[in-house]
């Protein structure tokens, strides 16, 4: 009976293996792999360049040479010595000056009384800390600089300035910068403009000498 049995064990295992389908090579073969679409870099063709908005001269469309590139007008090149801009600069006149006070000078941060002879004084220091935006020295002259900035008057809080001369930067961008520099020194200051919208404009800027 025990052999019988050992018998019938031996006969089930061997049909339940039959029973499985054959094992072969192609069962240990790896899944089917994704295809894989190659990446591509962009050409940037669809992009436009950038422009750089603070030099007035940087379109082809102007008037005038590019920023530093002024010689066919009679000026010195940028990147000529200092001593040949100064000799062409002396013979051209610097903006005109309607305040012969003393220069305030202070650092950012400073806590000045708003009133107008403080914004005078300020101001014309302001002249020569951001100097290379006017045409106060002779080198600047000499490339072309004759931009100046004046004081006009109080309205409230805010400084009524007047913008004159050729400038390299934008006017709206010289306005800024002149604006900021007297805020940072007289905080009760609220607001800076012009006395003429016009001063602002290229067409101001492209009139001037």
């Amino acid at each position: 009976m025990k052999i019988s049995l050992s018998i019938a064990i031996t006969l089930l295992c061997q049909e339940s293996v039959f029973a499985f389908a054959p094992f072969t090579a192609n069962t240990l073969s790896s899944p089917p792999q994704q295809q894989q679409t190659p990446l591509r870099m962009s050409d940037w063709s669809d992009f436009a360049a950038l422009e750089d908005d603070d030099d007035l001269y940087s379109t082809p469309d102007k008037d005038l040479p590019p920023a530093g590139k002024m010689t066919d007008l009679g000026y010195a090149d940028e990147n000529d010595p200092q001593e040949h801009k100064a000799e062409i600069g002396s013979n051209i006149p610097a903006p005109p000056l309607s305040y012969d006070g003393e220069a305030i000078f202070l650092p950012q941060g400073s806590v000045l009384e708003l009133s107008e002879e403080n914004v005078e004084g300020v101001l014309h220091a302001c002249r020569s800390e951001i100097g290379t935006m006017f045409g106060y020295s002779a080198e600047n002259r000499g490339v072309g600089i004759t931009g100046g900035v004046d004081f006009v008057e109080l309205d409230g809080p805010t400084v009524v300035l007047h913008l004159h001369g050729r400038f390299w930067h934008q006017r709206t961008t010289v306005l800024e910068r002149v604006g900021k520099y007297l805020q940072g020194r007289i905080p009760e200051i609220v607001d800076y403009t012009v006395q003429d919208p016009w001063e602002l404009t290229d067409e101001a800027n492209d009139e001037a000498y």
